[in-house]
């Protein structure tokens, strides 16, 4: 699944193309998403002048004339920027025709994905649409750090790593990410969340911080249905110190990485550097 700087890396790609253009058509090749797109929203979007680009946790928020177009990749998704001629690939769902003889393409092999429309502007839209309205802060700004962590998980006995995946906790931080942040901040992911102390919150979440930013320089993490908006694959990947290295020695203390399910998602931890 994208996660945050998957999306991050999407908006950097897409957002110098849309500046100044205007969506001449909206083609609906398959309006079957996680919600169904509405049959009203080409004529909606017909001529309008595209705005900022933003996004909101793992959503993207496109302002235009009269509201917000209000994207998600789902599991599998992806969108690019190509010739609005070019022949439409299976699972090429939508494009936004421009003005200037491109498209923006939504390609999702799962339909997880959707595109819906709200007649809130983006800063309305984050604080009262259902979808955005009860997400935690992000986890790149100021009122992220480690005395929120502390205060939310008073009171809750989940494991930190199921804790910190919780987006009305904190939005974006994905599996992966989770399992690099905790790893660098020398917790472990089963450790319940109450239990964890206030200056090892701290390190945490500058953990989270360093982990997302650095993911988002080199591209994002590469999975299997991930690419960036250029086509070239990210390379954080590249980069990862324990997640899906289950068996091989820690780069720290050469002690042999475990795996254990936690929140029903697999969890890789070293048994030696994290307690």
């Amino acid at each position: 699944m994208p996660e945050l700087p998957e999306v991050e890396t999407t908006l950097r790609g897409i957002r110098p193309h849309l500046a100044g253009q205007r969506i001449e058509a909206m083609v609906v090749r398959d309006p079957r998403l996680r919600l169904p797109i509405p049959p009203d929203l080409p004529a909606r979007l017909a001529g309008a002048l595209i705005g900022p680009l933003s996004r909101r946790a793992k959503y993207l928020l496109m302002e235009v004339a009269g509201g917000s177009l209000i994207l998600h990749l789902g599991m599998s998704g992806s969108l690019r920027v190509v010739a609005a001629q070019a022949p439409p690939m299976k699972h090429d769902h939508v494009d936004l025709v421009l003005t200037d003889g491109r498209a923006l393409r939504f390609h999702d092999p799962r339909r997880f994905g959707l595109m819906i429309w709200t007649p809130d502007p983006p800063a309305v839209a984050v604080s009262r649409h259902p979808l955005l309205c009860d997400l935690g802060p992000e986890p790149l700004e100021d009122d992220f750090d480690g005395d929120h962590l502390y205060r939310a998980s008073r009171g809750r006995r989940v494991a930190v790593k199921s804790f910190v995946m919780d987006a009305a906790v904190v939005v974006g931080v994905g599996n992966i990410y989770a399992s690099e942040s905790l790893f660098l901040a020398g917790i472990h992911p089963a450790r319940a969340c109450h239990r964890v102390a206030a200056v090892r919150y701290q390190r945490l979440a500058e953990t989270i911080r360093t982990v997302l930013n650095a993911s988002i320089v080199q591209g994002g993490t590469t999975l299997r249905n991930f690419v960036q908006e250029d086509g070239n694959p990210g390379y954080f990947a590249r980069s990862l110190r324990v997640y899906g290295r289950t068996g091989q020695p820690c780069l720290n203390c050469g002690t042999r990485l475990q795996e254990r399910r936690i929140g029903q998602r697999s969890s890789f931890y070293c048994p030696s550097c994290q307690h």
